[in-house]
């Protein structure tokens, strides 16, 4: 008889573990959604900035198009090329894009341009990429010289649409190399 009286003075504890392990599962469970949700949603973010803004941005660069390419790019935007110890304005750099557009027309020179990232940060309305470059020239000998680089690139939703804001970019002191670009994630 001794056992049962044990049995009957640990019930409560029993039941009360039991439902600590419930509401430990749940708030898990809970927790795990909340964080699979935001995941989505960032990922929903990068799935548009690649189609508005990354896919295009390629496009126009490979055909030296210096007015769709600008258009990516918000009307505030700041850029600097960070080994030209410069900072440009929209203006500016519609400018600088069209005359350097203008010169690889004339040599009959092409470009591209990949991209691959390092790191991508969103939420609705602002995001960050990281990430390394690759541009390739091709002459009209046909021989080809790439050139590796860091960006960073601040963007904007504005009117339903992303745009860059921030474009900054480095080839580290041409440490930079295909290595580099490489290790860094393709765009998804």
């Amino acid at each position: 008889m001794p056992v049962r009286s044990e049995l009957n003075t640990n019930m409560p504890r029993i039941r009360f573990w039991n439902r600590c392990a419930y509401i430990r599962i749940v708030a898990a469970t809970l927790f795990c959604w909340l964080i699979a949700g935001a995941a989505a949603h960032a990922q929903n973010y990068q799935r548009d900035i690649n189609e508005q803004v990354w896919k295009p941005f390629i496009k126009s660069f490979d055909n030296l198009d210096a007015d769709a390419f600008l258009s990516l790019h918000s009307k505030d935007l700041v850029r600097s090329g960070r080994e030209s110890n410069q900072v440009l304005n929209w203006n500016d750099y519609l400018n600088q894009q069209r005359a350097g557009d203008k010169r690889y027309k004339d040599e009959g020179t092409r470009r591209t341009i990949q991209l691959r990232f390092t790191e991508r940060l969103a939420n609705a309305s602002q995001a960050i990429d990281v990430g390394i470059y690759q541009t390739s020239n091709i002459g009209k000998d046909g021989v080809s010289r790439s050139f590796y680089g860091r960006f960073h690139v601040v963007l904007r939703l504005e009117n339903g649409t992303w745009k860059i804001l921030v474009d900054t970019d480095s080839s580290e002191g041409g440490t930079m190399s295909e290595k580099d670009f490489l290790a860094a994630k393709p765009m998804e």
